[in-house]
């Protein structure tokens, strides 16, 4: 069970993307009433789209629509439903915006909003622009399901501001082996999908960052930015400490990680308090600190781009040796081994 201010137990997703989702499963012959109320779902919380509910009760919907339905490829199905508009201000920012690159940073620093428990990540893997999708909330059986929702709904959008330039050039990585329904991705990404890969990414070349958006208009976007902005200080009012301090430690990159005193300054309150206030959810700011360098160890090494000690120096190691003494630690095996035996083929 989640504790409270878990992002589990927040009434966080808008009740839009399950209005949608029963349609579609409507559309499977999957009726909407028990479909709901196998969630915890009143039907009168979808009556208006900026209702609120769950991520638990989203995800026990997910899964209902998706056993229920028999279909493999919901997630695609789903994902392609989510048009720009479903995103509200998030998407309405982003195409505001003067540039691809300009949007995807919108994209990236608002993307909680609408998807509370996925983390977006961008950046330039030599000639390429990465954007890079990761779960945070661990339920197995959805995991597929939600990456291809995501995946399915960015490429919507490319679609409609770039037209297919971007995938014809780049391709879609995705970390699990390639599933049965293998025509849904074709019909998406073309011949431009690779399985098995240990990472979820777009790449396209990063000269494309600086191709122009025709729907930008500053006034549009500087209104929708402050609507994303509440929305993201009332998830945050109502979010554990632990959950904002792990976020504000994973946004973090380059230059090593901060120490406590930086996190609790960002978060406008005392070293002290922040220590307590951690202890009170039974967490403990080193651990916190391990495990997104550990986290953030495997993606440098899946990359491989840089050297051990480039990654270890990435990671705020002063000696790498402490570095490999920690990556054995958590993995039980040296970071050069490790990346041997995980390394995407390229």
């Amino acid at each position: 069970m989640n504790a409270p201010g878990a992002p589990g137990s927040l009434p966080v997703i808008r009740a839009h993307y399950a209005d949608i989702l029963c349609q579609l499963a409507g559309e499977h012959d999957v009726p909407r009433g028990p479909l709901l109320t196998s969630a915890g779902i009143r039907p009168s919380m979808l009556s208006h789209p900026d209702n609120l509910i769950t991520v638990d009760q989203f995800t026990l919907l997910c899964r209902e629509a998706l056993r229920r339905s028999g279909n493999s490829a919901l997630g695609l199905e789903f994902g392609r439903r989510l048009k720009f508009t479903t995103h509200g201000s998030l998407s309405q920012a982003a195409i505001s915006c003067d540039t691809l690159h300009q949007a995807l940073s919108v994209l990236i620093k608002y993307f909680r909003i609408r998807f509370v428990y996925m983390e977006l990540d961008f950046f330039v893997d030599g000639e390429d622009a990465v954007v890079q999708l990761s779960l945070a909330h661990d339920v197995e059986d959805l995991y597929r399901f939600n990456i291809e929702v995501v995946m399915a709904s960015l490429m919507d959008v490319n679609q409609l501001l770039f037209g297919a330039r971007l995938i014809e050039t780049g391709v879609c990585r995705l970390d699990y082996p390639e599933p049965e329904h293998t025509e849904g991705y074709r019909a998406i990404f073309g011949d431009r999908v690779d399985f098995s890969c240990g990472v979820n990414q777009l790449r396209f070349r990063k000269s494309f960052l600086e191709l122009p958006i025709s729907l930008s208009n500053p006034v549009t976007r500087r209104v929708a930015e402050a609507q994303c902005e509440e929305e993201l200080r009332s998830i945050d009012a109502a979010t554990s400490v632990t959950s904002r301090v792990r976020r504000l430690l994973e946004a973090v990159r380059g230059g090593g990680l901060p120490g406590l005193e930086a996190i609790a300054n960002q978060l406008s309150m005392s070293p002290r308090t922040l220590r307590r206030q951690l202890s009170s959810e039974g967490a403990r700011y080193q651990v916190l600190l391990d495990q997104v360098r550990h986290e953030r160890a495997l993606e440098l090494l899946r990359r491989g781009r840089l050297s051990i000690d480039e990654v270890a120096d990435s990671l705020g190691y002063s000696d790498p040796s402490n570095f490999g003494r920690a990556f054995r630690k958590w993995e039980g095996v040296s970071p050069t081994v490790w990346r041997a035996q995980h390394l995407p083929q390229r």
